[in-house]
């Protein structure tokens, strides 16, 4: 730790000390004369609302409301390196994913990693990606507009990338894309996302500060 960050931890404690101190000298007093009375204040009062905010806390994040990093430029220019999101995940559990959602999930190649992307594609439906623009069951697909806004590279050298390929995807399964596509690790890669790797949908950037808004999928 740097002698800058000890000063200012050491002048943090002082503070608390002088504005604390007549609460500290009472508590230092009930804890000599009554143990018990001292040990029952402090967990109504300090421990009790600390470890039901840290349930709620791993609550909310583990089954609502998740924080992620963009740690890749693959979804420029609707997400940047360095966001932060939070990502919805209870939505899903009451309805489908739409076609145009940006979408976190875990990846089909280490599910131990985190991916966002933004969902082309679903089960039972056949997709080619041609001259840069998707095709679903042969028809050009303009709907949502965003996603005929981007251009979708072919990959030659990818399993499912390639031009006049149609590829049809598994039952309960989604293919995805990034927005950036020339920079994005995709379906065109390592193929398609399982409906029970899917996390949810990334609703807010809400960090650094300039970057705060809704994220808007379409």
């Amino acid at each position: 730790m740097s002698s800058s960050n000890s000063l200012i931890l050491v002048l943090l404690a002082v503070t608390l000390v002088v504005f604390y101190r007549k609460k500290i000298v009472a508590d230092w007093q009930l804890f000599r004369l009554n143990r018990q009375i001292w040990a029952r204040d402090k967990w109504e009062n300090w421990i009790k609302p600390l470890f039901v905010a840290a349930i709620l806390a791993i609550a909310i994040r583990s089954f609502l409301l998740g924080p992620y990093k963009i740690p890749t430029g693959s979804m420029r220019t609707v997400l940047m390196e360095g966001d932060r999101i939070f990502v919805d995940k209870i939505s899903y559990r009451f309805h489908e994913p739409q076609r145009g959602d940006i979408v976190v999930f875990k990846y089909p190649m280490d599910r131990k990693k985190d991916f966002v992307k933004r969902l082309i594609a679903f089960g039972g439906e056949t997709i080619e990606i041609r001259s840069g623009e998707v095709f679903i069951n042969g028809q050009k697909l303009e709907t949502p507009p965003v996603l005929a806004e981007h251009f979708y590279y072919n990959r030659e050298d990818w399993d499912y990338g390639k031009a006049g390929q149609k590829i049809l995807i598994p039952k309960d399964h989604y293919f995805v894309l990034g927005d950036n596509s020339a920079q994005s690790s995709d379906s065109r890669n390592w193929g398609f996302v399982s409906k029970k790797d899917m996390i949810g949908r990334a609703v807010l950037i809400w960090w650094p500060p300039q970057r705060f808004r809704l994220i808007k999928d379409s």
